[in-house]
């Protein structure tokens, strides 16, 4: 079967980024905070069980209600040039639910297998499952940075039958080569690959060969 890869030309003006129940989320808090550093316009939605995994890898409650999101991570994240849009799980009408007006890429950070395997499945249920179905459909990337191992043989194939639809699969595996010094060191190396996918410019981490 013939891949299909999509991958943005250019730096994305609008990323659509998903937070779900997996473990991880320090990556995706991380990865918000580059992409408004780095000017991009961000859509942000989260599942009930993002809320939980929150509490308990990061003690950070984050609200029920998007409005109140919006201002929790705009306080957490102030003076970046890029905007931050907080959709609820069930704004049908926001416009990551439209083919009409898909944002140029989606990042799904932390993606639980249950969302991978519904993404899999062509599954519409809830606003993030819509997203990632219009970006497949409209030929924009998806991104996915599953939880962590092990895989089983379900997950695999899930994972086989997305990248084959043109997702890019991104497990949060950091490496050591750059001699990380911290937690803060092993998560930037994985945003500033998922930011490489999005061909978003960072200095997150040097390049091999010693360029920035």
């Amino acid at each position: 079967m013939t891949e299909l890869i999509n991958r943005p030309a250019a730096t994305p003006q609008r990323v659509c980024l998903a937070w779900t129940g997996a473990s991880g989320l320090p990556y995706g808090l991380r990865l918000l905070d580059a992409l408004l550093s780095a000017g991009v316009t961000v859509e942000l939605i989260y599942s009930q069980a993002a809320q939980v995994v929150a509490q308990q890898e990061l003690s950070m409650r984050l609200p029920s209600s998007p409005d109140e999101a919006l201002q929790l991570l705009q306080q957490q994240f102030p003076n970046r040039p890029g905007k931050l849009l907080v959709y609820g799980r069930d704004a049908w009408f926001s416009p990551v639910a439209s083919g009409s007006n898909p944002p140029d890429a989606m990042v799904v950070c932390p993606c639980s297998m249950g969302t991978l395997a519904s993404i899999a499945a062509g599954l519409a249920d809830n606003l993030i499952e819509r997203a990632a179905d219009v970006v497949l459909k409209e030929r924009r990337s998806l991104i996915l940075v599953p939880r962590e191992t092990p895989f089983s043989v379900i997950h695999l194939e899930n994972m086989l039958r997305l990248a084959r639809a043109g997702a890019v699969i991104v497990p949060p595996s950091p490496g050591f080569y750059e001699h990380p010094q911290s937690v803060a060191d092993l998560v930037d190396f994985v945003v500033a690959r998922i930011l490489d996918q999005l061909r978003v410019p960072h200095t997150l981490g040097k390049r091999w060969g010693g360029a920035v």
